[in-house]
C-alpha cells in the first residue's frame, strides 16, 4: 500500500509518501509545496496544484492529513484549515480514503508521548525509515502522518480479524 502523508499549511505544506506491506515501511519521496505571495488566493492554488502534481507522480492509494487544530490567533487556524482544504480537495477526483489525525495521535504513535516535540519526531522518522543526514521539519511532519496512519492501518486489520 502506497500512502501519502500531508502536513498542510499555508506556506509551507510538506508531503511524505511510504510504501507499508503490513509490517516494512519504505519510503518513497518526501518534501515540501511552498507557496508565497500576499495573494492568498494563488497560495492555496499552489497548494492544490503541488499536491495534485505529488498524486499524479507517485499514484498513492490512501491519503492521511494532519488534523487542524485551534490556534490562538483565529486568523491563523482559518488559514491552516483553507490550506487544509485545498490539499484534500485536490486528491477529490481520485477518490482516496482519507483518514485525519490530530498532531497528539501522530506524536503518540511515532514515540510514545503525545507531548514529543518536534525533534523526537523527527528523530523516529529517521528510524522507522533508515534515513539520513537533516530533514526539513514539514516533510518529516508529512512523513510522521504516513507513519502513524500505517500503523493505525494495521492495527484496523488486526482488530478486524479478531472481531
Amino acid at each position: 500500500m502506497r500512502i501519502l502523508g500531508i502536513d498542510p499549511g499555508s506556506l509551507f505544506t510538506g508531503y511524505g509518501v511510504v510504501d507499508y506491506d503490513g509490517q516494512r515501511l519504505g519510503h518513497v519521496a518526501s518534501g515540501c509545496i511552498r507557496v508565497a505571495g500576499s495573494d492568498f488566493g494563488a497560495r492555496l492554488r499552489g497548494i492544490f496544484q503541488g499536491v495534485g502534481a505529488v498524486l499524479a507522480e507517485f499514484r498513492p492509494g490512501e491519503l492521511a492529513v494532519e488534523k487542524a487544530f485551534v490556534h490562538k490567533n483565529a486568523d491563523s487556524a482559518l488559514k491552516l484549515g483553507q490550506a487544509r482544504a485545498a490539499a484534500i480537495c485536490a486528491t477529490l477526483e481520485l477518490d482516496l480514503p482519507l483518514y485525519e489525525y490530530t498532531p497528539r495521535e501522530v506524536k503518540l504513535a511515532l514515540t510514545g508521548k503525545g507531548g514529543a516535540d518536534k525533534q523526537q519526531v523527527q528523530h523516529m522518522v529517521k528510524i522507522l525509515l533508515g534515513l539520513q543526514g537533516r530533514m526539513q521539519a514539514d516533510s518529516a511532519d508529512a512523513l510522521a502522518v504516513a507513519i502513524c496512519h500505517a500503523h493505525s492501518r494495521r492495527l484496523r486489520r488486526q482488530l478486524a480479524e479478531a472481531g
